[in-house]
């Protein structure tokens, strides 16, 4: 009011005075409209980036499935895919080392490479023993029937190499050892092991994680390693049946989820993050990582900074808080036994009170005496598997989480939470040293960043056993016919092909019965 009355005295000083205030009335009118138009152009970039301006997430949203772009999942042939031969170059043995995940996607290559070869593969070894200290093996924990009869159309599987009767004497093959090179290319196969099978008649590949090239330029060949992966590895029946019913219990109260809860001593040894712990404990940790790791010069702010340290439980609990989850959120924890202890532990239960684990769940004898044996975690798999939002708190390489994120994707494109921990730190580390106003804003416009879950296109290092999009999926309106859906009637055509094969071979064999009695 009083700028009105302001105007009105210098009104009086005639004509030329208002046309000299109207002049700069519409210059301030387009200044404050172009200011206008700026910080909305402004809001709307921000907005949809997440760099600036409030962010919000739906969790409602996320207790479903993600969006599947008219994708779903699909690992059948799509274009010509005989059977195996009849005849095959030798037998191939193999032993999958390391935790389940690795050994997972070691059966997918093993199979892969029986194919590349055209060998028979005798059934996967695997190395509980030395990992878990149990010896379940594939028969403790895998439905070998059904992984047999699963792979009919790609490969020929025997239990075990078979004795050679000739001449009434009784002769065992011997395979031939070799050690195959990190991330071997498909052309060593077919040279430098194929070569020794032809020899030897059967190879034996040991150790075997990490032993074929994961990108290769064939979507024939990557929709069996989804085959073998999401179909015929296939648990025990009362494996399958155990992790059911802990689901059952957790879904009979509402929405819940699972959690792989990395902070255990192998893990934080090799990521060299030690400072956060009490003296005592950072010499275990030293020791543990200088007997199992090489050596290298580790700095721990340096490592906090650029994300390479695992999660504590307390971040875990503060960014799923700032996401909007609320102390009423169930969660399955999936975890070894966690380094240092309860403390760690306490801030994280503060949070989120209502806890689970497949002990808690279901207190079997049978899960008790092996919770932490392959049988353990082959029930958390599954749990996590079929929870409705799955969260790894450090998805590094050679871990259980990878497996599962590639499965939930290929099992619908079920929720998962990624915190990208690079992009976390800085907010982290701000909290840690007082400046903790817009913490949660800050965690919020960096999960809005990841995916959910939803498909996305693989880029180095993740893992073609956690993405599998494109090439173990298609589109259900055919958008482009590389991307084309399979004919529902696949199966029956690749039996067909079977069976005329399995014809083939029974009337070479009789016409060679034939051709001796004939002698």
């Amino acid at each position: 009011m009083r700028r009105l009355g302001h105007h009105r005295q210098h009104g009086k000083q005639g004509v030329g005075g208002v046309k000299g205030m109207l002049a700069k009335l519409s210059i301030a009118v387009v200044v404050l409209l172009i200011c206008t138009l700026s910080l909305l152009f402004s809001t709307t970039i921000t907005g949809s980036s997440g760099s600036s301006g409030p962010s919000e997430i739906n969790v409602e949203e996320l207790w479903e499935s993600a969006n599947s772009g008219g994708w779903r999942p699909s690992s059948a042939p799509r274009s010509d895919w005989p059977p195996p031969p009849k005849e095959s170059n030798g037998y191939l043995r193999v032993r999958c080392n390391g935790g389940l995940n690795q050994q997972r996607s070691a059966i997918c290559n093993a199979v892969l490479a029986a194919r590349i070869m055209n060998a028979t593969l005798v059934l996967p070894e695997l190395d509980a023993n030395s990992f878990w200290h149990d010896e379940s093996g594939f028969h403790g924990i895998y439905d070998v029937e059904y992984f047999i009869q699963s792979l009919r159309f790609d490969v020929r599987i025997v239990e075990r190499i078979p004795e050679i009767h000739k001449n009434g004497k009784t002769k065992k093959i011997k395979a031939f050892q070799l050690r195959p090179p990190r991330d071997a290319p498909i052309d060593w196969y077919t040279t430098v092991a194929l070569e020794k099978m032809k020899q030897h008649g059967a190879i034996y590949l040991t150790p075997f994680s990490h032993r074929l090239a994961e990108e290769i330029d064939n979507p024939e060949y990557q929709r069996l390693r989804c085959r073998v992966n999401y179909h015929a590895l296939r648990f025990k029946p009362h494996i399958m049946k155990l992790s059911e019913s802990i689901v059952d219990k957790l879904r009979a109260k509402g929405h819940f989820m699972a959690i792989h809860l990395r902070f255990e001593m192998d893990m934080l040894a090799f990521a060299g993050c030690f400072d956060i712990f009490k003296p005592a404990e950072q010499k275990i940790l030293k020791k543990y990582r200088k007997e199992n790791f090489a050596e290298k010069r580790l700095v721990y702010s340096e490592r906090r900074a650029i994300g390479k340290c695992p999660l504590t439980p307390e971040e875990v609990g503060l960014i799923l808080r700032a996401m909007g989850f609320d102390n009423s959120s169930r969660i399955y924890l999936a975890a070894g036994e966690l380094f240092g202890g309860e403390r760690f532990m306490k801030p994280f239960k503060a949070l989120f009170p209502r806890l689970e684990n497949h002990s808690s769940v279901d207190a079997t004898e049978e899960l008790a005496t092996n919770t932490r044996g392959l049988l353990g975690s082959a029930v958390d798999y599954m749990v996590c598997l079929l929870a409705d939002i799955f969260m790894p708190t450090y998805d590094g390489p050679s871990n259980f989480a990878n497996n599962l994120l590639g499965h939930r994707l290929y099992y619908g494109f079920r929720t998962t939470i990624r915190p990208d921990r690079k992009g976390l730190a800085p907010v982290f580390i701000d909290r840690e040293n007082g400046r903790t106003a817009g913490f949660e804003e800050a965690v919020r416009r960096v999960m809005l960043k990841t995916n959910f879950g939803g498909p996305h296109k693989r880029i180095s290092p993740e893992s073609f056993y956690t993405n599998s999009w494109p090439e173990c999926f298609c589109q259900t309106d055919k958008q482009n016919p590389a991307d084309k859906c399979p004919p529902e009637n696949v199966l029956q055509i690749l039996d067909g092909q079977l069976e005329s094969e399995v014809n083939s071979e029974s009337e070479s064999l009789n016409q060679t019965n034939l051709t001796v009695s004939e002698r």
